[in-house]
């Protein structure tokens, strides 16, 4: 049966462990939480004013209203395990600790943007980060999450990995696939369902049968968890049961969060199926970082002027990451036809075309010969 909590672990030594016991962050650790909390809020919004003057081209997904899930889960993980995710991805690229300069360069199409300006908005990406993206289509992270999983497994790393989908994706097949493969073989990967209510424009009432969402975890007999998405200190908490699950047992879970976005689905979004009293009043009621602040103010671990600081450093960083991207150069036509081939697996004959065809040297730009 799902439930709110996860069965007890045992503690195990292992490559990769963590404490048995949830750690408690110090008052200036808190503080960081809301720190980046507001720094993904005011960089998503330098992103919306881009988009707007069309500095930004294709789709573009905001995480306004959903901070607090990003933030508080990946504060429970280790800098080695894995995160990947769907399209709605600038947050957890910066939660996990990408800089603000290469993700807004990415979402502007520059060289030196995360993927090098190939992936835009949907298809964020940090090898050294173990950021794995970034991906545009429904559902498809979850097999690849999976895949993941399995790796750490073999090789006996002792790190999970975590996987973040909409309420909408619940429904794919793959989802599935990937949920039973992951329970069958035991595989240390949370899943992580962000429920912001709706998928794209369809409420998850008229699209989602079987509710709460976490009772999927019932028929794949892994651990079902919930949590709170406007409070991070609910999402660490909860989360953390996870994360112990996966590192110290090798079981799988299933995690929803209950959240709720502020601005469309896209920016492409008018947002008509829902009323701006009902945004209103969800703003009111469960707004993740005021609530937050005024957590921390009650436990003197924030002053207001130090809050106001915090503002001021976020959208400094924020105006800074648009003045690199507006200044970084585009990438060469040259480079559409790189990082198709891993280096060892590049055919030198495509490389040879692509030098005839288009006059550049391509073993001197980096790509690595291979079989003919």
């Amino acid at each position: 049966m799902a439930s709110s909590g996860a069965k007890k672990v045992r503690s195990k030594e292992k490559p990769g462990k963590s404490p048995a016991v949830l750690p408690t962050l110090t008052p200036s650790e808190r503080v960081d939480l809301l720190r980046k909390m507001v720094l993904i809020r005011r960089f998503e919004q330098k992103a919306a004013q881009a988009f707007m003057q069309a500095k930004i081209k294709g789709f573009c997904h905001l995480y306004i209203g959903q901070e607090a899930v990003a933030v508080g889960s990946i504060s429970t993980l280790n800098p080695t395990d894995a995160v990947i995710t769907a399209y709605r991805d600038h947050g957890h690229a910066l939660a996990r600790g990408m800089s603000s300069r290469e993700c807004m360069a990415e979402l502007f199409g520059k060289i030196t943007g995360c993927s090098r300006g190939k992936g835009g908005s949907m298809h964020f990406f940090n090898k050294e980060k173990h950021f794995h993206g970034g991906h545009g289509i429904v559902g498809g992270q979850t097999p690849l999450a999976a895949g993941i999983a399995f790796a750490q497994k073999y090789k006996g790393t002792g790190e999970v990995t975590v996987c973040y989908l909409g309420d909408g994706a619940v429904n794919q097949g793959a989802f599935h696939e990937s949920l039973n493969l992951a329970a069958l073989w035991k595989l240390p990967v949370i899943y992580v369902i962000e429920n912001n209510e709706y998928a794209m424009g369809t409420h998850q009432s008229r699209s989602s049968a079987g509710y709460p969402l976490v009772k999927r975890a019932d028929g794949y007999d892994m651990a079902g968890i919930t949590a709170n998405g406007n409070d991070v200190d609910d999402v660490r908490e909860k989360m953390w049961d996870a994360v112990q699950l996966a590192r110290t047992e090798s079981l799988t879970s299933l995690v929803e969060v209950k959240t709720y976005r502020y601005r469309g689905h896209s920016m492409s979004d008018p947002g008509n199926y829902r009323t701006k009293e009902e945004i209103a009043e969800r703003k009111k009621e469960s707004e993740p970082i005021s609530f937050f602040k005024e957590r921390l103010y009650k436990e003197k671990a924030l002053t207001e002027k130090e809050y106001e600081e915090i503002e001021r450093v976020a959208v400094a960083e924020a105006e800074d990451s648009i003045a690199f991207a507006e200044s970084s150069p585009e990438p060469e036509v040259a480079t559409v036809f790189e990082d198709i081939f891993a280096p060892e697996d590049q055919i030198r004959s495509f490389v040879r075309r692509l030098e005839v065809n288009h006059g550049c040297d391509h073993d001197a730009g980096g790509a690595q010969p291979g079989v003919e």
